[in-house]
This record gives structure tokens, C-alpha cells and sequence, in this order.
């Protein structure tokens, strides 16, 4: 069994590789929901859905999140009502949201939902969120602090970054299955995410990061960095905002109490005998992921990585 820890467009999209190159019934993905946000009455699981429309082929690939072909009928009319209509949300994606938040009033857990949802897709993945418990990533400005969704996409990711905090992480606990997932995998992928906001909530979970040192797994981690920045998303900003180096070497130091095995892009080649100082095993590969060949390719060098 591989169980990876996910988060993001760059985790969905090297997901979708490995779903081509590994059975769908043998892998766990546990997915960041420190981004969830309630607008309009409705809890969205931004991460979450973009794993799950992307592995059931109905993602919009143009912008990496959304539903393709949608529109938003329903959104330009609560503008007309005087509402914030900056965090998009399509027609077809509404519904999403809404079975959400229906289930959730009706008693069942966001990993249950979670669930029902890539079943109604036609998904025979098990998607675990970290938690079923309220947490929330919130990142600290000079402008104030402020939830992600808020610094990242209502404001343009646009403010100075100060700090970062998991608010509600002391009273969390990993999601049934989570630890079982990493305990019992032979094998543990760090997909391509945000390594502050998209692993970093993962791994502040109680007993998660405990367990990824002790499972006998191996554990391999792609890093999200090419040469000194992301191909998406404010990662840059977030890690300089916290005093870090923005580099893949940064990276694999952020995790370098539980991997074994670092991938790095044929851009940073030059780090490798920097990362491997850390005690790390470093394989250099093309990481960009363009095409789903490339994906593929992707999967299948960090599947080999291991052995």
C-alpha cells in the first residue's frame, strides 16, 4: 500500500500519474483541510475537492481547481445581492459544497462525506482528510491576521508575511485511518505541495509526524521548489515571511527528521550534495509536470526511488 500526504493543484496533478502506474485500491491520500472555509452557509474543502475532481478527470485543468465547463450563474447573482463573490465557486461545483454541508448538519464526519463523495465520482480511492476536527490555517500580515483563503485569494497572496498558525491544533486529532494509512504503507509519497500550508498543517496533526518517523515505509518527498521558487501558489512568500531559504534544500531540511529519499528537478542539481549532508538520499529528475506522461514518469521515478 502507498499513502501520500497531498495538498494543492501540484499534488493532484503527480496524484493523477500515480493512479496510472498504481492500483487505485492500494493507496491512501491524506489531504490537507487546514484551507476549509465556510462562505455562504456552505463548508468548502478546497484541497480536498481539487484531489478529487482532478482524479475523477473533472477538473478544470486551465485554472487547477473548479469543475470544467462550468459556469456561475449562481455566484454573479449573489453578487447582484451585495455579497463578496471573490472566492469563485461554479454551478456544478455549488453542489459539491452544499452535499457537504447537508451531511455535515446531518451528523457525518468530513472523512464519511469525504467518502460518499469519490464514490458518487466514481473514485475507488480512499481520500482522508488529516481531520475531522475544526482547524485553520492562518497566516500573520502586516496588514493583520487573516485566513489563507482570505491572504491567498481575496487579497492576492499580496501581503507581508509574518507568521503562520494552525489555529485549533492542540485540541485536533488525526482522522480515523490516518495513522494507519502511514503505519501500514510500504511505501510514503510527500507529493509536490506548499511545504507550509499544504504539508505543514498535515504534519502539526498529533501523532502524525510521530508515525512518519516510525513506520518502517519508506518515505519519499518531491520537492515543490525549482530553482529557488514555486511553479505555483505563494510558497516564496510564505517560507521568506518565516526566515526561510526559498530552495528545495529548505524543503528537505523542513522534513528532514522523517524521509529517506529527497527528489529534486534536473534545475537544482546543483543541491544535491548540499541536500544529501542531511542524510538523505537525492535523485534528480525532471518534476515538471506538463503532460501526463510526465506524471506518469513522475510516480513511477519515485515509486523505483525506494527499492
Amino acid at each position: 500500500m502507498i499513502a501520500a500526504l497531498a495538498g494543492g493543484v501540484g499534488a493532484a496533478k503527480f496524484l493523477q500519474g500515480l493512479m496510472k502506474v498504481y492500483p487505485e485500491k492500494e493507496t491512501r491520500i491524506i489531504v490537507n483541510v487546514g484551507d476549509d472555509i465556510e462562505l455562504y452557509g456552505l463548508h468548502i474543502s478546497p484541497d480536498l475537492d481539487i484531489v478529487t475532481y482532478t482524479l475523477a478527470g473533472t477538473v478544470d485543468e486551465e485554472k487547477g481547481w473548479g469543475i470544467k465547463n462550468d459556469t456561475f450563474h449562481w455566484l454573479e447573482t449573489m453578487q447582484k445581492y451585495g455579497y463578496e463573490t471573490w472566492f469563485k465557486i461554479g454551478d456544478k461545483d455549488l453542489a459539491t459544497h452544499f452535499y457537504r454541508t447537508q451531511l455535515l448538519k446531518e451528523g457525518y464526519s468530513l472523512t464519511e462525506i469525504t467518502s460518499k463523495i469519490c464514490r458518487h465520482l466514481g473514485l475507488g480511492i480512499k481520500i482522508l482528510p488529516m481531520t475531522d476536527d475544526k482547524f485553520q490555517t492562518k497566516i500573520v500580515t502586516d496588514e493583520g491576521v487573516m485566513h489563507f483563503q482570505e491572504y491567498m485569494v481575496k487579497r492576492g497572496a499580496q501581503d507581508k508575511v509574518t507568521n503562520v498558525v494552525f489555529d485549533g491544533v492542540e485540541k485536533v486529532k488525526p482522522a480515523p485511518g490516518v495513522i494507519d494509512a502511514i503505519l501500514d504503507a510500504k511505501l510514503i509519497i510527500i507529493c509536490p505541495s506548499n511545504p507550509i500550508v499544504s504539508i505543514g498543517p498535515i504534519l502539526s496533526v498529533k501523532k502524525v509526524r510521530k508515525a512518519l518517523r516510525e513506520t518502517k515505509a519508506e518515505v519519499v518527498a518531491i520537492s515543490p521548489i525549482i530553482h529557488g521558487a514555486p511553479l505555483k501558489g505563494p510558497a516564496d512568500k510564505l517560507m521568506r515571511g518565516l526566515g526561510l531559504e526559498v530552495s528545495a534544500y529548505s524543503v528537505a531540511n523542513l522534513y528532514r527528521d522523517f524521509i529517506d529519499v529527497f527528489i529534486i528537478d534536473n534545475a537544482d542539481q546543483d543541491e544535491k550534495e548540499r541536500i544529501e549532508k542531511l542524510g538523505l538520499k537525492v535523485i534528480v529528475t525532471n518534476t515538471i509536470m506538463k503532460t501526463l506522461q510526465d506524471k506518469k514518469s513522475l510516480a513511477e521515478t519515485t515509486i523505483e526511488s525506494a527499492t
